[in-house]
């Protein structure tokens, strides 16, 4: 193997870099997620109903995975911290102009563009991992950007929760404000540019649609693309949904919600300490068979558990074993995607992210359509999700003719 920039670090380089790459991945689901407890104060303050709210949020999550098709190619062209810092400063000055908006036109369409420019830190973490890293040192680092991603939009409406205890609505997206902020200062002063000029592409719009055309007509990386796709659905079916069913349907207070959620929280935890350890020994795609099925699987058992039961506490155990093995999969399917891409790493991880957020877009208000009076709405969701990524995984990227181990 390669010695590749990141081997060149030092140790506290090498921290600053995850640090900063950790928080960069963070910035989205914390955008997108972490108002979700004020919903009631925004319905209360600018007169709207149910609707119009979630709308908010649809706008946010289109404007992130639009972002990502954006940055992906830009930051291949121009190198990576110059998109990154536009993009970043953009995501700043639409949380202001949310905190400050006058009405829910004003602010579902600065969502959209916060959503924007908090795209910019999914895809080129997802890049710059690739530029520095390859084999078991990618997946390494891969695995702990794909622990932010899937514990953030667990932990945002924790943190919110506890917000809105003491600060409006509009002080959440002050929040967000600095958080961004912060990013910005962290990238202009820790992070170096990862992308040489000598290996950023060249040319117009014919580049660019070259560069899709050569990635989407990979096999591996299209298998691995739907399969992460389908999977992070199931997991946006579950964090969408537990907080009305746990709540609402189950009489839990905020409190106990909180329990149960940092409970399961800690599965994603364990199921990306787990995938990472067993790619280097199996391989990513025997580690990714494992962690659809599983996820399959538990989703089933939740639904037998609801059959046959009144209360939350035997649903604790398949949610947990949910997002548990659903942890298990995002950095193996990421690793198995951007493989065969290094020259076009920015445009495949902006793929990646786009399709896992317009899937999440759509999951929420489909669920919505039944009226949630059990917990059986949401893991008929997650069942479905986690068939599919079964599917893809079996029909699309083929495991068995997968052969090689990481070094």
């Amino acid at each position: 193997m390669s010695v590749q920039l990141g081997d060149k670090f030092s140790p506290r380089r090498r921290l600053a870099f995850i640090i900063t790459l950790g928080l960069l991945t963070g910035l989205g689901p914390f955008t997108i997620d972490l108002y979700l407890p004020a919903f009631p104060a925004l319905k209360q303050e600018l007169l709207i109903n149910d609707a119009q709210v979630q709308i908010t949020l649809s706008a946010t999550t289109l404007g992130f995975a639009l972002g990502q098709l954006l940055i992906g190619p830009l930051s291949d062209r121009l190198g990576r911290k110059l998109p990154l810092l536009a993009m970043s400063s953009l995501h700043v000055m639409a949380s202001v102009l949310v905190a400050i908006s006058p009405n829910v036109e004003f602010l579902t369409g600065m969502r959209a563009l916060q959503g924007l420019g908090a795209a910019g830190g999914a895809v080129v973490a997802m890049a710059m991992a690739r530029d520095l890293f390859e084999g078991r040192r990618l997946v390494q680092m891969l695995s702990r950007l794909a622990l932010i991603n899937g514990m953030a939009p667990i932990i945002a409406p924790l943190v919110g929760s506890w917000m809105i205890g003491f600060v409006s609505w509009r002080g959440v997206f002050w929040a967000l404000a600095l958080y961004g902020l912060s990013i910005v200062a962290l990238v202009w002063l820790l992070i170096v540019e990862t992308r040489p000029p000598s290996e950023r592409t060249r040319g117009g719009w014919k580049v660019m649609a070259g560069a899709y055309r050569r990635i989407l007509s990979d096999r591996i990386f299209v298998g691995a693309w739907l399969t992460a796709a389908a999977a992070f659905a199931g997991l946006f079916a579950y964090v969408t949904t537990s907080s009305v069913l746990l709540q609402e349907v189950f009489g839990l207070s905020p409190r106990g919600f909180g329990a149960v959620f940092a409970i399961c929280s800690v599965g994603v935890f364990i199921g990306v300490q787990l995938g990472s350890r067993l790619s280097s020994r199996f391989g990513p795609q025997r580690v990714l068979a494992v962690g659809t099925a599983g996820m399959a699987l538990a989703a089933a058992a939740l639904l037998i558990v609801n059959a046959v039961s009144d209360s939350y506490v035997p649903l604790i155990p398949t949610m947990f074993a949910f997002t548990m093995f659903f942890g298990t999969c995002p950095p193996n399917a990421q690793v198995l995607g951007l493989q065969h891409h290094r020259k076009d790493s920015g445009v495949a991880a902006s793929l990646m992210g786009a399709l896992n957020m317009t899937a999440a877009a759509f999951v929420g208000p489909i669920i919505g359509l039944t009226p949630l009076t059990s917990a059986a709405p949401m893991g008929i969701a997650m069942l479905v999700c986690a068939l599919l990524a079964v599917v893809f995984l079996w029909t699309i990227l083929r495991p068995l003719s997968l052969h090689a181990r990481l070094d």
